[in-house]
């Protein structure tokens, strides 16, 4: 298989064109104890994958664009919607080329969503500008603590989130959940067991 880093588009057509749900079928948790909360609105899912949690907002009444660089996870999405009885507004692109509208979403969810840096801090920074006033963003990501435990997430320093950095990087928010723990994640065949994670919710005022 390629790499997550050389051939990013390749590598995740590869893994969402296998034949079970490479995380499966279910929302992520942290992003289902959190989104309870929130009263719908317009959500923006970046590098959103097989729709899973697309899917989840929907189905709570969200107004749902999923971003992907992957068309046949996009796919995948659009099928999960169908089954689920809920539409998708889906968006094949690149994250170095994709910039949401100023002030248009509620809620942008990025759950894995793998960046090297630098652009990992300009997509941050595009996310903090696309929400209203009042809007949250719901975040989770591998620390570079998870390179000891092999449990899932990408097996380069490069891709993963140090927390004082994301810190940083999400300027103008306010950090309501800000936390780098560790904790058991089930989630299809590629993320299994104990894992070091950042989780954070936080809102624009």
């Amino acid at each position: 298989m390629s790499s997550p880093l050389s051939n990013p588009g390749q590598f995740w057509d590869q893994r969402y064109g296998e034949s079970d749900w490479a995380y499966g079928q279910e929302a992520n948790d942290f992003l289902r104890q959190q989104v309870e909360r929130l009263p719908p609105g317009d959500a923006l899912c970046l590098a959103e994958g097989q729709g899973r949690n697309a899917v989840h907002l929907a189905r709570l009444g969200h107004r749902v664009t999923a971003q992907d660089l992957s068309a046949v996870g996009l796919g995948c999405a659009r099928q999960l919607a169908e089954q689920a009885g809920v539409s998708l507004e889906t968006v094949c692109s690149d994250l170095a080329d994709f910039c949401p509208e100023t002030a248009s979403v509620d809620l942008v969810v990025a759950i894995w969503m793998h960046l090297p840096l630098p652009l990992r801090a300009v997509v941050h920074r595009r996310a903090v500008a696309a929400l209203r006033p009042g809007g949250h963003l719901i975040l989770e990501a591998y620390t570079p603590d998870q390179l000891a435990l092999a449990t899932g997430g990408p097996p380069s320093l490069e891709l993963l989130v140090e927390p004082e950095a994301l810190r940083l990087e999400l300027a103008g928010l306010e950090l309501l959940v800000f936390n780098p723990c560790r904790r058991m994640i089930h989630e299809g065949p590629y993320h299994q067991g104990e894992s070091a994670v950042i989780q954070v919710l936080a809102r624009r005022p």
